[in-house]
């Protein structure tokens, strides 16, 4: 992963032809370590029959991709199956998937679907594209690079076609859609509401019904990034290696446990303070070590801090360890976890029991569920 992590932030819009029905278009994404992927699938049709096909469609490319085949042999996979299902009774779906790496590098596949914009902070502009020798059927694919305040934007043929043999004879297209997106850039707007207002003017153009609609931007920003160490090693002798290991990992430094400041303090060669007064007897108190930017106690903390994280609170203006882990979580696009797998004796006190406190190995795996819910980075080592 390079020194500055490049968020990728997905902003959907997407409505149905007709209201109250399932939208046939269906928008997936997933993130790992080296890159984003972000899915556009347009089912054949529409309502929920439309809505089942985008769905097979997903979890097939999804399947593939997840048993390590490369972005290009999932694509030629499905694509394969989607040509022998050009009927009106097969669930066929037309599609669109793109590979954008932490660097920003970006790859996007288009299987009879409409091509990719770029969006950039003043204009947006449609991408060479090259055409992928499949007989009839419309495959292209597009290279690009993604720098910070610039997105990707994926539409379906509901945005392109809008208008169609009406106020325009071939549709908006998506020359259409990028002149318009340029616009809205000029006069103010900036580029996460690009989805909501091409879909916005989409709907004015069909008047009618007109088809589902989906405009999905895969938006890149400087990510924000906590790396946080908990619990001490299972083998001492790997204390330090393990605290090298996390004090080289970017963004800000979290340490959570007494034991693990302890280790961290020692090997840094610094001292540790303790928090004396106290503003919620609730809350354990923090440590500070020099050069790390908050220090908790370890399972008490992780505890309350899971359970904040099922609530819709965006930031916590309490001044107490459980408040900074949690503000500093809330706000993390990217959070690295070291995991110290000693045992710890006080998980198997009564009173831990009682007051419903997870052992740490516990509250971690719900935590890092939690986290991943809410779209960030997730990665987990143990130690």
């Amino acid at each position: 992963m390079p020194a500055t992590y490049l968020h990728i932030e997905v902003k959907t819009a997407q409505c149905s032809k007709r209201a109250g029905q399932p939208c046939g278009d269906l928008v997936m994404s997933d993130r790992s370590p080296a890159h984003t992927t972000l899915m556009c699938v347009d089912g054949i049709g529409s309502g929920t029959r439309a809505r089942i096909a985008a769905q097979m469609c997903a979890k097939r490319l999804a399947t593939s991709l997840q048993l390590d085949m490369t972005l290009r042999q999932a694509f030629t996979s499905v694509s394969e199956t989607m040509n022998r299902w050009r009927d009106p009774s097969k669930p066929f779906a037309a599609f669109s998937v793109a590979r954008i790496r932490n660097d920003g590098m970006t790859t996007v596949l288009c299987y009879d679907a409409p091509p990719p914009l770029l969006v950039g902070p003043s204009q947006a502009a449609q991408l060479p594209s090259r055409p992928l020798p499949w007989g009839k059927v419309l495959v292209t694919e597009t290279q690009c690079q993604l720098r910070p305040g610039e997105g990707l934007l994926m539409i379906s043929d509901g945005i392109t076609q809008a208008g169609i043999g009406s106020r325009f004879p071939c549709g908006w297209d998506s020359a259409g859609v990028a002149r318009f997106a340029s616009g809205a850039l000029v006069r103010g707007s900036r580029v996460p509401d690009i989805p909501d207002l091409v879909l916005n003017e989409a709907r004015k153009i069909w008047e009618t019904n007109g088809d589902d609609c989906t405009a999905t931007l895969a938006y890149c920003r400087s990510g924000n990034v906590v790396s946080l160490f908990t619990g001490p090693p299972a083998n001492e002798q790997n204390d330090g290696t393990m605290v090298q290991r996390f004090m080289d990992l970017p963004g800000e430094k979290v340490v959570c446990g007494g034991t693990t400041a302890d280790i961290v303090a020692s090997w840094l060669g610094a001292s540790i303070q303790v928090e004396q007064e106290m503003t919620n007897p609730h809350v354990p108190p923090r440590y500070a070590i020099p050069g790390i930017d908050v220090v908790t106690e370890g399972a008490v903390t992780l505890n309350q801090v899971c359970n904040l994280l099922d609530l819709d609170v965006p930031m916590l203006k309490q001044d107490n360890g459980v408040a900074d882990l949690y503000n500093l979580l809330r706000t993390a696009d990217c959070v690295h976890i070291i995991h110290g797998a000693a045992r710890n004796q006080a998980a198997d006190s009564l009173t831990f029991h009682q007051l419903g406190i997870l052992a740490r190995h516990n509250v971690l795996l719900l935590l890092v569920d939690k986290l991943r819910a809410q779209g960030k980075l997730v990665t987990l080592t143990r130690c």
